[in-house]
């Protein structure tokens, strides 16, 4: 099969490709390859009537449901380019990220576990529509609702190098990042993840990965489109509701962070469902340990466990294969796939090469540069081993980073956040162990003279202004922070230091 160069090509040919076979399954909705590409040109037809093409950003913000998968596409058949924001972001993290976007429209979640995702928003993008994710609400002035979205459209005018995507990282200078892809590019790695995963219309997915995530929106929805599998979002992890659907939709493929099988391995009512349709799991971490891989063989039933490592700049840059033995699976991340050369720079950094890394930073040209030397290899800042046939090993970031329940959280931008409270005078946060989640984030808190503030009202100041797997669960006071001669806090010896 020849690889489709756009995402609007894509979604034509899976139409044609798979005229009964189910795209979509999200509790009643029931959407066949040829329906929802009719529901995603309804919307591209209503961007278009409202001036919104080839050159435009959308953004959406909505959790895991059929709703996004339209508008998502519906951007991209569009020609606009697709803005993924986190619903855990709080207003200002979002607001941030549509400002410097500078989105004509945004799809957004209206109430979604308790809150008002508008409410908290000034100003709005021209164009708004709202996802009843938890029902109808009260009509808002300028905001169009879901089922008020008509349109029709012609034909698409996308090109292969056009800007397909803009996904938001947090940034080691306190400040998130716009990492930009094309079309081609977009499809490039969800093609190699969905060949590595020997992905099929006979397949159904539940992506419990956001969509809003490179994982949730490439490897998932994009795998889904080349392959003809099912997508079956779920809007919330939660174990229980995980295992019925993996019983009641006859999931077939269930990738996640480490966290997530961990989760479903202690769920207390496991045992209760039938999860024989499991075929494949796909994770990834510094290291997943062999006892893990081996009870989501044995306890999960999955045939087929692999690991995987990518960044938002890359998204997949290295899987393991079908026939990767157990004890590689859990020590490695697999040989590159997607095209990339990979090799190992100073302090061993690795360091990416191919057709697929990223385009570059929105509108920061020096942080591009420093990213992507003068000779195309992407910097990642993360280091690594190779083995003698060429799998990975992840052994350590070397950016200020840490990954909790499968997130990055880079501690600039909580130290950032700690700062702007009135009465703390400087702060570091770092990564510390946890059972469930990897890592959780400890923030160590400096005061102005006289200033007094609680480890409570610390936390919640973070909770207002950071999504939250980025809060740190605990605080400690200090007098100082310890720096080297040249003022540099030493975090390790705040990592090895027990904490209160």
């Amino acid at each position: 099969m020849t690889l489709p160069l756009t995402v609007p090509a894509a979604l034509d040919a899976a139409a044609a490709r798979y005229p009964t076979g189910e795209a979509v399954s999200d509790g009643d909705v029931r959407l066949t390859w040829p329906a929802l590409r009719s529901r995603v040109r309804v919307f591209a037809g209503f961007l278009a009537g409202r001036g919104i093409g080839v050159g435009a950003r959308v953004a959406v913000c909505s959790p895991n449901t059929w709703h996004w998968v339209v508008a998502g596409l519906g951007v991209l058949y569009s020609g606009a380019t697709l803005v993924p924001v986190s619903t855990r972001f709080t207003a200002r993290e979002t607001l941030d990220v549509l400002t410097r976007a500078r989105v004509s429209g945004l799809v957004i979640t209206g109430r979604f576990l308790g809150t008002s995702r508008l409410s908290a928003l000034d100003p709005l993008p021209p164009t708004m529509v709202r996802v009843p994710v938890e029902g109808p609400e009260p009509p808002l002035p300028g905001v169009v609702e879901w089922s008020d979205v008509e349109g029709r459209f012609g034909e698409p005018t996308v090109g292969p190098d056009d800007v397909s995507d803009i996904l938001f990282t947090s940034g080691t200078t306190g400040r998130s990042k716009g990492a930009m892809s094309a079309h081609r590019q977009a499809l490039g790695v969800a093609a190699a993840w969905a060949t590595c995963a020997s992905l099929s219309a006979q397949d159904r997915y539940l992506v419990v990965n956001p969509f809003f995530h490179s994982f949730g929106y490439k490897a998932g929805i994009l795998a889904c489109l080349l392959s003809g599998a099912t997508i079956v979002p779920q809007r919330v992890f939660d174990a229980s509701a995980t295992l019925r659907l993996i019983q009641d939709e006859r999931i077939t493929v269930l990738p996640g962070a480490p966290t997530v099988y961990q989760t479903l391995l202690d769920a207390p009512d496991r045992t209760d469902f039938d999860l024989s349709t499991l075929r494949l799991a796909v994770t990834g971490a510094a290291s997943v340990p062999a006892s893990l891989v081996s009870r989501m063989h044995s306890d999960l039933g999955f045939d087929t466990v692999l690991t995987a490592y990518g960044l938002t700049e890359a998204v997949v840059a290295t899987m393991s294969r079908p026939t990767d033995l157990l004890d590689v699976v859990a020590q490695y991340s697999g040989r590159p796939t997607a095209d990339f050369e990979l090799r190992l720079g100073t302090d061993d950094e690795i360091l990416l090469r191919g057709p697929n890394v990223m385009l570059g930073y929105l509108d920061d040209p020096a942080a591009t540069a420093a990213a992507i030397d003068s000779a195309g290899w992407l910097h990642t800042g993360d280091a690594g081993r190779l083995s003698a046939d060429g799998h990975l090993r992840i052994t350590a970031r070397l950016k200020d980073i840490y990954i909790t329940g499968g997130f990055n959280v880079y501690p600039a931008e909580v130290e950032h956040v700690l700062t702007t409270h009135p009465a703390i005078a400087d702060a570091a946060v770092v990564g510390t162990p946890h059972p469930r989640l990897g890592e959780v984030g400890h923030a160590y808190v400096v005061l102005h003279p006289s200033a007094h503030v609680t480890a409570e009202e610390v936390l919640v100041h973070c909770k207002e202004n950071l999504a939250n797997y980025k809060v740190p669960l605990t605080v400690d006071f200090l007098q100082d922070l310890p720096r080297n001669p040249a003022g540099k806090v030493l975090k390790r010896l705040l990592r090895e230091a027990p904490p209160g």
